[in-house]
């Protein structure tokens, strides 16, 4: 049985906790965004935008969580395994803020592969900041395009997916792997 890695990614406040959560629900193994996590960590130190802090700590912190996701994901005993966003998501928001990154970030996305990427559009209807997240709409529409970049650089094509309801999404995603 052959895996299949499935990235979800898309700017902030594209609804990609939303389908991983509603993927979840239907019986599907999902890993979350993990960036939550080091964020609460680091607000527990002191620390209460580790991102704007230090990004390249932030970057390595994610790199490693998202790399151990990667190979737990592999271990999963679901053939299909969808991820809240891929270790390309690293390097596209390092990009994004113009800061450099050691080589092993290149390294990590090209050992690593998935089987598929979706893309979440800028969806301003349903965009909101919260505590975990700094970036504006505007922002958001950025971080969009170095994702995509990003990925198509490590030669990926992702696949948009339109907005619509959740359900509509899920079965646009599940159509497109041909569940």
């Amino acid at each position: 049985m052959s895996k299949h890695l499935i990235v979800i990614t898309g700017g902030p406040g594209t609804g990609k906790t939303t389908l991983i959560n509603a993927l979840l629900d239907k019986g599907f193994n999902c890993f979350p965004e993990i960036s939550r996590e080091i964020t609460q960590k680091a607000k527990e130190q002191g620390i209460s935008q580790l991102f704007l802090k230090n990004p390249v700590l932030f970057s390595q912190l994610i790199l490693e969580g998202r790399k151990k996701q990667y190979e737990e994901a592999l271990h999963a005993t679901n053939e299909i395994v969808f991820l809240d966003r891929g270790i390309p998501d690293v390097l596209a928001y390092m990009n994004y803020i113009g800061d450099s990154y050691p080589t092993v970030f290149d390294k990590a996305c090209k050992e690593h592969r998935y089987e598929s990427v979706f893309i979440l559009p800028p969806w301003e209807a349903i965009y909101s900041s919260d505590d975990h997240r700094y970036e504006n709409f505007e922002q958001a529409k950025l971080i969009y395009n170095h994702l995509n970049e990003t990925y198509q650089d490590f030669g990926y094509q992702p696949i948009e997916v339109p907005q619509d309801t959740v359900a509509n999404r899920i079965l646009y995603i599940l159509d497109k792997i041909s569940i």
